[in-house]
């Protein structure tokens, strides 16, 4: 397997980082929060120096939702377009953004980045923005994800979204998996949650992954649903000409009685079988708890797939 090194220019516009005393928002762009549940997030982003700052109807219940389509998109174009907003916290995923996007103003925001910050369902908001307005998003823990005793004792996805977001050095290193391909490369990173992903496929929000690094992961699916997936990203082209591929959690996957017949990274290994790009297995970033390493989407990283595994976001 090749390893050479390939550099590829698709860089976007990072939003500022931020500093002590900038204020933040929290929003819900799709399942419902209580107060309780955003408590520990509150104290952790004040722990760190910002002003979280929550708005009127984050609490709102509609179903599932956190609020009719209406409320939650009115909710989300207030903090876009608001001056004094340096950063958006998505409280959780689950779905609904999807179903907002569409309604969305980012005029505004082009003008003046701030960081949105989530996963899972999140996936939409990021793969829009870039896809769309060339500006970077951060892959990162929750605010429900977010417990009181974590300000006791930061765990990796606390450690690694506050490095991203006040501007410090991002890398990760992990040991390496029995299905890697070896290989080294340069590339702005891109994707997200896969069933999010196939979702947009041939829409406004799909995302462009010629020569960049995709990231994937998922939960709580089916085998042949990833099967599903995976043979739609690939007859789409969008695995053709990738600079690599990172896999990260695939928790929870389920079978049939009559089984599939492969585990999900070995769906995965199968659909890119006929690339020849870098592959990195089981890293730690999607529903992955406590150890869910944020990831600035949009911004060039460097992969390496050797022994052992490093994934360093470059300044």
């Amino acid at each position: 397997m090749s390893s050479n090194h390939i550099t590829t220019t698709h860089l976007m516009t990072l939003p500022p980082f931020l500093s002590p005393g900038d204020r933040v928002a929290f929003a819900a762009p799709a399942r419902k929060i209580m107060p309780s549940e955003l408590q520990p997030a509150i104290s952790l982003l004040q722990s760190w120096g910002l002003q979280p700052v929550v708005p009127d109807h984050l609490y709102d219940s509609y179903h599932q939702f956190a609020g009719p389509d209406s409320i939650r998109s009115a909710l989300m174009q207030q903090l876009l377009d608001d001056p004094e907003i340096k950063a958006i916290f998505c409280v959780r995923g689950g779905y609904g953004t999807v179903r907002i996007i569409d309604n969305l103003d980012f005029s505004h925001f082009a003008q003046h980045p701030k960081w949105i910050v989530g996963y899972s369902d999140i996936t939409v908001l990021h793969s829009h923005i870039q896809q769309n307005l060339g500006i970077a998003t951060l892959h990162a823990t929750m605010p429900i994800d977010i417990e009181a005793n974590h300000l006791l004792s930061p765990t990796p996805a606390l450690q690694s979204l506050h490095s991203a977001l006040f501007g410090k050095n991002l890398c990760h290193t992990l040991s390496s998996h029995p299905f890697n391909r070896p290989g080294s490369r340069r590339a702005p990173l891109t994707g997200g949650n896969l069933s999010i992903l196939y979702s947009l496929s041939g829409s406004a929000s799909d995302i462009s992954t010629e020569g960049k690094i995709l990231f994937i992961e998922d939960l709580d699916e089916y085998l042949y649903h990833i099967d599903r997936m995976m043979q739609n990203l690939k007859r789409s082209g969008h695995l053709a000409d990738l600079a690599a591929l990172i896999v990260g959690q695939l928790n929870k996957m389920h079978d049939n009685t009559i089984p599939f017949g492969r585990s999900a990274e070995e769906i995965v290994l199968d659909a890119v079988s006929t690339y020849n790009y870098p592959v990195c297995f089981n890293f730690p970033s999607g529903h992955i708890g406590p150890d869910n390493r944020a990831l600035i989407l949009g911004q060039e990283a460097h992969l390496i797939v050797g022994d052992e595994v490093q994934l360093h976001f470059l300044p």
